[in-house]
């Protein structure tokens, strides 16, 4: 028994080891901040839309080859994908950042603002890097820079992903997450695991926030077909209105969130987001469309809802003489971290960024498609702060405001390193 025992405690001061090991990294991170913060300014200067990154991917391309990394362009459209090989063989890990913009015009005084103009659904509008994921883009080529210059530290392999359309393909198109995978990212050499981060604009720099199980919600936009009788509006008994019929539909799915999910589980959320019926103030028409959104965080919550908007929506069409149908396409799924993983790297993120600073979240309902990533390997994903400490005005995401303090982008490129030599190395 006792020599048992001595096994299993030496065993956990082997992992203790690793986990405390100090890789005299600090001169690398001091060299790469300003590269980083250049990288971002760049990127941010430069936006392009999903599944249009030619000039991002390009330059991403080019940093990788300049540091021998064996590089994979054109995939998924725009992506780009790097292979690092260790001295040792081990195990691989995939580390990943978004590429893509948004079609929003930004409205600030910053030095690189952007003023890119592009064709968005038929409209012209500004192009910016409104979620931040310049900074990602910044981020992961700083660690890929400091990796392929420790690769006798690096026991196995480890993949960098540069994603395009994140933020979703064009109509038509494919894109994001679900085409990589598709064309075999995480396969040739197979992925054990994977790493991402989101900057955030509402925690402060230094800050590190995470959550085992579900942190980001499953995604579905659906579609409503409302179909009734039309009739002169002054004699609404002659037709069916669909415009009623969607009234009545749109309180019933609120009563599915209010009384028939189980809130204290995880929240849950259904927004109808556009309506669409009639053309004239005096008829009834004979059709309306919904069009609008469902956000989960629990499989078994999010197959109840979808089931009973599904049940409710053809039952209360019929209730008034109508009918209706219910289309649902998934946008994300959950974005679910491993729990095992998690508490495997909980210690790495304690080491580089202070216990303190590595803080417990609450889920958020908006979507992730590093999600899909994590349906084929464990994964890990957390928030990076990029918030000026002391600052009192948050610039929320996907808005003209949105705004990112340089300084928080270290932490990231410090805590990705680590994390990656750690797990490899365990």
């Amino acid at each position: 028994m006792k020599t048992k025992h001595n096994f299993i405690l030496a065993l956990f001061l082997c992992a203790s080891a690793i986990q405390a090991q100090d890789y005299k990294l600090d001169g690398e991170y001091k060299n790469i901040e300003k590269k980083v913060i250049e990288w971002r300014h760049h990127f941010h200067k430069n936006p392009e839309l999903s599944n249009r990154e030619f000039k991002t991917a390009e330059k991403i391309a080019a940093h990788l080859k300049s540091l021998g990394i064996e590089v994979q362009t054109e995939v998924a459209v725009t992506g780009v994908v790097g292979i690092l090989k260790g001295k040792k063989p081990g195990k691989v890990i995939a580390l990943r950042a978004d590429i893509d913009a948004l079609p929003v015009t930004e409205r600030n005084n910053l030095p690189f603002k952007s003023n890119v103009k592009d064709q968005f659904l038929g409209v012209e509008t500004g192009v910016m890097h409104a979620c931040g994921h310049d900074t990602h883009t910044a981020i992961l080529m700083g660690v890929a820079e400091i990796l392929a210059k420790n690769k006798d530290k690096i026991k196995g392999t480890v993949k960098f992903i540069f994603q395009p359309a994140e933020e979703g393909a064009p109509p038509g198109e494919e894109g994001g997450a679900p085409l990589m995978i598709k064309e075999g990212v995480m396969e040739n050499p197979k992925v054990d695991a994977i790493f991402g981060l989101h900057i955030n604009s509402a925690t402060p720099v230094g800050v590190i926030k995470y959550k085992t199980e579900g942190i980001m919600a499953a995604v579905e936009r659906f579609v409503i077909q409302v179909k009734g009788k039309q009739t002169h509006g002054s004699q609404p008994w002659s037709g069916v209105d669909p415009i009623l019929i969607s009234a009545k539909i749109i309180d019933g799915l609120q009563t599915i969130i209010s009384r028939e999910s189980n809130l204290t589980e995880e929240a849950a959320v259904i927004t109808v987001g556009k309506i669409t019926s009639g053309v004239r103030f005096n008829i009834i028409p004979e059709s309306a469309e919904l069009i609008g959104t469902v956000r989960t965080l629990n499989p078994d919550m999010r197959e109840l809802i979808l089931r009973r908007m599904k049940e409710m929506t053809e039952t209360i069409a019929k209730a008034y003489g109508g009918t209706a149908t219910l289309e649902v396409e998934s946008q994300t799924s959950i974005t679910y971290n491993d729990i095992a993983l998690v508490n495997q790297m909980l210690p790495t993120m304690q080491r580089v960024a202070g216990e303190k600073n590595i803080q417990l979240t609450k889920a958020t309902t908006g979507g992730e498609d590093f999600s899909y990533f994590q349906e084929v390997v464990p994964g890990f994903y957390f928030f990076l702060g990029g918030m000026t400490p002391g600052n009192t005005e948050v610039f929320p995401h996907h808005t003209p405001d949105f705004k990112i303090d340089d300084a928080g982008m270290l932490l990231g490129v410090k805590t990705l390193t680590e994390m990656s030599l750690d797990y490899l190395n365990k």
